[in-house]
């Protein structure tokens, strides 16, 4: 006997996933960590999407979440190019005491 998957369990793990992003994202101060919790963002937005596309019987959310999956691994590389940049430059990847974007 297999067990369906309902939306509203989809649905239920999407935040749960998008929470432990935005918390990352929030407390954490290591830009490489961060860049990881944005990805766990997106990818809770990308399994609402889904979820919600079940739900209305469209596939207007997985063609959604295939445009979010490039947009996301075109923000990766950037901005993982963008830390080891500052690394290089820097010699550190904490958020806190990177000062030159304040200026």
């Amino acid at each position: 006997m297999t067990m369906a998957v309902e939306p509203w369990m989809m649905l239920v793990v999407a935040v749960v996933v998008f929470s432990i992003g935005l918390m990352g994202v929030i407390l954490r101060k290591n830009l490489l960590v961060m860049l990881m919790c944005i990805e766990l963002m997106l990818n809770g937005v990308n399994l609402s999407f889904v979820a919600f596309s079940r739900i209305h019987h469209l596939i207007d959310g997985d063609v959604t979440v295939l445009f979010v999956m490039a947009v996301a691994g075109a923000e990766s590389a950037v901005g993982l190019g963008l830390v080891i940049a500052l690394f290089r430059t820097l010699r550190t990847v904490d958020s806190d005491q990177i000062q030159m974007l304040r200026d």
